[in-house]
């Protein structure tokens, strides 16, 4: 068991990401592709991955991420980064002695390839050579579902955040997963290797994930920015491809609801008021208004108070919908804020 300390200084700095991590998706779909587990929700993508990616591009990353154990931190960079290619390039810069001790650490999991010993001997070359799998996996495993995983995601965000603001951050980390235990000021992750980790007032990062299966992961070194990745709810047909020929104009969601409908229901991911709805979408605040009226008599959304304020969110119904109908469009707030304790 692992055993998350918390000071009072921590739980006011607990924050959860509002949008997936590239790297960190790459990764543990990477363990899922080696696995039989969750089939209903992943064959159909295992196949189509198989399908897609060269068995010697295939080969170089599988020898780096053993489905079970330790995988380098390294190919998961802490640091923030705005999209797939800066981080993939946070990862690549990774220091040479810090890439070798890692992959020291990888070889109690798994055999000492040529591979890996060219990669630890931190090569220009061998970097390039990582970099070019990774961006050719990413293109076929990741990128056209990113609009399903970003959907879920972020609505998992929007139920993480109604969590903190009406409860707090006691309800939110008492929440988290049924593999994880809040017994303040301690959080209990069950499955994983017994050990502690202070943060001492560093606080923590909960970074929700598609790929992620079962129970949470983290990164293994202390000294690094503490993330806790957990799993989203899963479910059948959740991985979702997004059609490269999709546009605004002939959006299949669009053409179903309506272009403000559409764009009011994505709104409602990452939830909002009528007034911040109004916003988003361009309306009036009384046509904003009607569409969170139907919405809502669809079932789509749903609608509580917050205040002197409503609060629309989506509901389960409203993210098959959009996931299954992707846009070229980004949902309307790509970047909301991160939750804050």
């Amino acid at each position: 068991m692992l055993r998350i300390h918390f000071t009072p200084r921590d739980l006011a700095r607990v924050t959860v990401a509002a949008t997936p991590a590239p790297l960190w998706e790459v990764l543990l779909s990477l363990h899922m592709l080696q696995q039989t587990d969750g089939r209903l929700i992943f064959d159909d993508w295992r196949r189509y991955v198989r399908a897609k990616v060269a068995p010697d591009q295939m080969r170089l990353l599988l020898e780096l991420t053993p489905p079970r154990g330790y995988s380098p931190d390294f190919l998961t960079p802490a640091e923030a980064a705005p999209d797939f290619e800066t981080t993939l390039e946070l990862a690549l810069s990774t220091p040479r002695q810090r890439i070798r001790e890692q992959l020291e650490l990888l070889s109690k999991y798994r055999p000492v390839s040529p591979w890996t010993r060219e990669l630890a001997r931190g090569e220009r070359s061998s970097l390039n050579k990582l970099g070019r799998a990774i961006r050719t996996y990413h293109d076929a495993a990741i990128a056209p579902y990113w609009k399903s995983i970003g959907t879920h995601v972020s609505a998992d965000h929007a139920h993480r955040g109604e969590a903190l603001s009406r409860h707090g951050v006691d309800r939110l980390l008492s929440t988290l997963h049924p593999r994880v235990r809040w017994v303040a000021p301690v959080l209990q992750v069950l499955d994983m290797h017994d050990r502690d980790l202070y943060l001492d007032g560093r606080g923590i990062e909960l970074q929700p994930s598609a790929f992620c299966w079962q129970v949470p992961t983290k990164l293994r070194d202390p000294d690094l920015k503490p993330i806790l990745v957990y799993p989203i709810h899963h479910a059948p047909g959740m991985l979702r491809q997004q059609s490269m020929e999709d546009c605004p104009s002939t959006d299949a969601l669009s053409s179903l609801l309506g272009s403000t409908r559409a764009a009011a229901l994505e709104a409602a991911v990452i939830g909002c008021t009528t007034t911040e709805l109004a916003k988003r979408c361009k309306i009036s605040p009384a046509a904003a208004s009607h569409q969170a009226t139907v919405l809502r008599e669809a079932g789509l959304i749903t609608t509580r108070r917050a205040g002197a304020s409503v609060r629309h969110e989506i509901t389960q119904l409203g993210i098959w919908l959009l996931s299954g109908h992707g846009s070229s469009r980004q949902p309307a707030s790509t970047s909301p804020p991160r939750l804050t304790a």
